[in-house]
């Protein structure tokens, strides 16, 4: 998706007849649907120095340009894009904008720089880092770049920056960074314009813009199909922004515990689709190539499972056993008996380990106990049973215990969801988890659909499924699991005889890879952690709809579902205080199900009145999205410009 697209003579012209903030702003409420004319002005001053760069006659007047540009399956968007042909290959140069004046070298990471930026000074990836991950992303993502073979070439423009002699920016640590994308300062306009010029000789004939903008988009990689590679070394997820500055800060904060003996405790912080799992195996493989004891560690057995599968052949089971451990193998633990844990998913860890919950003391305070450095990715809420107690809070007391030293780090670049964080914020409006300012508007083109009959949303899923094995039904855990029907596929556990809909639940722990597995329904415990293309989500009988709120009922819970463990008890003494408890649990297991797929989310609901509440929530999207468009309709011809 283009904010902005023009050819050079035409943007240089909106910015002289000062046109450009007025359509940049209009875009942008059209196709994303949250700005202001303040954050729009905030580039005008880049845009204004961009224009002055372009404003050279060797550069085609019929060249393309394109302001903000949304990498696929991402939150990000490139600056500006300049499209055109060196007279025997197609270019699209790439430049990120920076507004910064002063930069300081970090020569402990690597493509990492600190800068005065958000009112503090901060640790950023470089901008050539910046710039040639954004590059390779879309090279990655975009069918097009890769068949028709366009060029992409990526630098970065501080137009505010004054180089000083030995200037950090441009120091040797950051040499292979420069070398793929070249870094341009104030007074070096006519730099730039050679590096332009060196790509864009002719104007952009066979339409660059529009093919990488309409290009088929390759599937984002799974986390679950990577990893055999990622454990052989090889780079499988491109780390940008704040992620490649906290892999960083990880892996230097690892390997000074293990030099200097103090303990340490990094607390990162992020929601459905940051990235966190992928960081967490990043760092994996590099620690263990720099010759650390580290361990990946996780509650939830699904993820481990599917891990295990995936590298069976490749890798002996002990070393994988020794790679990844369940979050309660370290109840009898030594202080400081490994270098690194690293634990995902924190907010299902448990106070007591074992099948019968009575080994250990406390799962947290046994992982910083037995870790000279210990990475917790956490996001309460994704907390889905009485029993998960990880907190932030939790994990800085027993640091503290411990006299660790915490680093807390957010994450906040979506890569699932398409991007979109706008449907994050969407969702949890809807299920009256927290109120948002996003009420009408999904942000990007995230594939939400709600059907009146569970068979249809199958159907839809098995359609999408044969593509790449990469779509799933999931349901709330609102039917029963009896033992001895549970190998059996054709026994329906769930059933709804009004639609003369029957499915079972998830048979193998293979669930999530195999294609068979596509006529079984996962729920919140085979399938938290693991992320796919489509889910289709079957929300049952614990959520309805009365009298304007959204209601949770943990009576209507499967008597094998063990989330709720020790809710009738509690009940008993107390009901509001079981209430309180199971709400937000019923609420976030079906945020987490819904949160499950990269491309879409089907919906049905057992509850009529809450399918009615969902499709008129889905059609006020459809029908402000479209009021808008109207209105800017009307407002660029009034003005006297169309799109």
């Amino acid at each position: 998706m283009i904010i902005y697209e023009s050819t050079k003579e035409q943007f240089v012209g909106d910015i002289v007849n000062e046109l450009l903030i007025d359509r940049l702003y209009n875009s942008f409420q059209e196709k994303i649907g949250r700005t202001s004319k303040a954050e729009i002005r905030s580039w005008e001053n880049s845009l204004q120095k961009m224009s002055n760069v372009m404003q050279d006659g060797d550069i085609p007047n019929d060249a393309s340009v394109a302001i903000e540009f949304n990498i696929p399956n991402t939150s990000k968007r490139v600056d500006f894009l300049i499209a055109g042909n060196d007279g025997n290959q197609d270019h699209v140069v790439i430049v990120e904008l920076k507004q910064w004046e002063n930069v300081e070298k970090i020569a402990t990471r690597d493509g990492i720089v600190k800068t005065f930026v958000g009112k503090a000074n901060r640790e950023m990836t470089h901008p050539s880092y910046q710039a040639w991950s954004y590059a390779a992303l879309i090279e990655d993502f975009n069918e097009n770049v890769q068949k028709q073979e366009i060029q992409l070439k990526p630098c970065a423009y501080l137009h505010n920056y004054r180089k000083v002699e030995n200037d950090p920016l441009t120091d040797a640590h950051y040499e292979d960074h420069l070398e793929k994308a070249p870094v341009f300062t104030k007074g070096e306009i006519e730099k730039l314009r050679t590096f332009i010029k060196k790509f864009i000789k002719k104007g952009d004939q066979n339409q660059l813009l529009y093919q990488i903008e309409n290009g088929r988009i390759h599937p984002s990689k799974s986390l679950q199909d990577a990893l055999n590679s990622m454990l052989k070394g090889n780079e499988e997820f491109i780390m940008i922004d704040e992620q490649k500055v906290f892999f960083e800060e990880a892996l230097h904060q690892a390997m000074d515990s293990v030099k200097t003996v103090a303990k340490q405790v990094m607390i990162v912080q992020g929601g459905p689709g940051t990235g966190k799992s992928v960081l967490a195996i990043n760092l994996l493989v590099k620690l263990i190539d720099r010759g650390l004891v580290a361990m990946y560690v996780t509650k939830n057995a699904a993820p481990r499972n599917i891990y295990s599968i995936k590298l069976k052949g490749d890798f002996k089971k002990t070393h994988i056993d020794n790679l990844f451990k369940g979050s309660g193998s370290f109840t009898e633990v030594e202080e400081n008996e490994f270098d690194v844990l690293i634990v995902d998913e924190a907010h299902r860890l448990n106070e007591k380990s074992g099948m019968f919950r009575n080994k250990g003391e406390n799962q947290v305070k046994e992982l910083i106990k037995g870790s000279k450095f210990t990475i917790f990715f956490i996001d309460e809420n994704q907390k889905v049973t009485l029993s998960d107690i990880g907190s932030v809070d939790l994990i800085k007391h027993y640091a503290e215990q411990y006299k660790a030293n915490i680093i807390s780090c957010d994450l906040t670049s979506q890569f699932r969801c398409d991007g979109s964080d706008g449907y994050i914020a969407w969702l949890d409006d809807v299920l009256q988890i927290r109120n948002t300012a996003n009420m009408h508007e999904l942000g990007m083109d995230y594939d939400v659909r709600l059907f009146e009959d569970p068979n249809e949303m199958l159907a839809e899923i098995e359609k999408l499924n044969r593509r790449n094995n990469k779509s799933r039904v999931m349901a709330g855990y609102c039917w029963e699991w009896p033992k001895q029907n549970r190998q059996d596929v054709n026994y329906n556990d769930i059933a709804i005889p009004e639609h003369d809909f029957g499915i079972s639940w998830n048979i193998e722990n293979t669930w999530a890879i195999e294609n068979s597995s596509v006529r079984e329904a996962g729920c919140i415990h085979t399938a938290q952690g693991l992320e796919f293309d489509y889910v289709g989500v079957i929300i049952g009988d614990d959520m309805r709809y009365e009298n304007g709120k959204i209601i949770t009922d943990y009576t209507k819970r499967a008597k094998t579902d063990q989330s709720l463990k020790g809710i009738k008890k509690i009940a008993k003494e107390n009901p509001e205080e079981a209430h309180a408890l199971a709400d937000p649990i019923i609420r976030n297991t079906y945020r987490t199900l819904m949160t499950r797929g990269q491309k879409g989310c089907f919906v049905f609901c057992t509850d009529s009145a809450l399918q009615e509440y969902l499709i008129e929530r889905l059609e006020k999207v459809t029908f402000y999205r479209k009021k808008r468009q109207e209105t800017l309709y009307l407002v660029d011809e009034r003005e006297g410009y169309g799109h």
